[in-house]
């Protein structure tokens, strides 16, 4: 994966918890999905394989079924905006599976996000969305906050359509 291809210099940097690259916006949210190991194997399931953004209505078109490095994938948004990526990195461990992108030119934004499932000591399944983004296209500078504030509000909704997804696999 050529680093020219990509809108931004610090390929992978979603792995370091907290980095945040000078003039981008920080991202990150933790949503709470549920408990249980069959809620965790269902979340990471749905995450690695599209299942939980396709549950959002957002389009994707992806070069293979499931989210591995170097794949390129277009967002569809509004069935209008098409925000090109390709996957940087993927993890799958006993406790944590996810992956994370990074812009491509034609990407309204610039920068990488990263869909992580952690199972904690106690059980209970989690998604954090992290990222950092600035604007790449006119549309989305003249947004300004406006524009922070709808990924904010698309991290929060990723927990809460992953959390219905997993709600009658919880374990009581």
């Amino acid at each position: 994966m050529p680093p020219s291809d990509f809108t931004y210099d610090d390929i992978g940097a979603t792995r370091r918890g907290g980095f945040c690259p000078p003039g981008f916006h920080q991202l990150h949210v933790r949503s709470r999905i549920g408990e249980g190991e069959k809620v965790f194997r269902r979340a990471c399931e749905a995450v690695l394989t599209w299942e939980m953004h396709r549950e959002m209505g957002v389009g994707i078109e992806a070069g293979a079924d499931r989210a591995a490095a170097d794949v390129d994938v277009t967002v569809t948004l509004a069935g209008m905006i098409k925000a090109p990526c390709r996957i940087v990195y993927t993890v799958e461990e006993p406790r944590r599976a996810g992956w994370a992108y990074g812009t491509l030119a034609g990407h309204p934004e610039c920068g990488e996000e990263a869909f992580v499932v952690e199972r904690t000591g106690d059980g209970t399944v989690w998604l954090t969305v992290s990222a950092f983004s600035r604007p790449a296209k006119w549309y989305a500078r003249a947004g300004g906050a406006a524009t922070r504030g709808l990924q904010n509000a698309y991290a929060r909704r990723c927990g809460k359509v992953l959390r219905r997804m997993c709600a009658d696999l919880a374990e009581w």
